[in-house]
């Protein structure tokens, strides 16, 4: 686990629109979602609440690595990449539920733990 660049902490407060998440399957087909509840729990943390996975879910609990790709108000975009927690309880899940909307069910909290921070092609972690 690694500490997000500042730079990239603060470009996710200015993130514009929802982010990608991508998991793979145990064949190493990738899956890619659009996610609009998310958060940073830490510095070395980014939680997308679980509210409608499905080939996500299966794909985590198999042991999937991700990757979340987001874009700035400016048009600049980041990806972070790494290992995928799955909580159903304990202290991400429970903050997790603290800014989920109660509209959604929130199953559980992806705990993406960052690896890798990329600007385009330049790898700044």
């Amino acid at each position: 686990m690694a500490a997000l660049p500042k730079p990239v902490a603060q470009a996710w407060d200015q993130r514009n629109g929802p982010v990608v998440l991508t998991t793979t399957d145990s064949n190493g087909t990738p899956n890619a979602i659009y996610a609009t509840c998310v958060s940073m729990f830490d510095d070395e943390t980014i939680v997308i609440a679980d509210n409608f996975f499905d080939k996500t879910r299966k794909n985590i609990l198999a042991g999937s690595k991700g990757s979340l790709l987001f874009i700035t108000a400016d048009n600049k975009a980041f990806q972070i990449k790494g290992t995928i927690e799955y909580h159903k309880n304990g202290a991400v899940f429970e903050d997790m539920q603290s800014w989920n909307p109660t509209k959604h069910p929130g199953h559980a909290a992806a705990a993406l733990k960052v690896e890798e921070v990329y600007s385009g092609a330049e790898k700044l972690l």
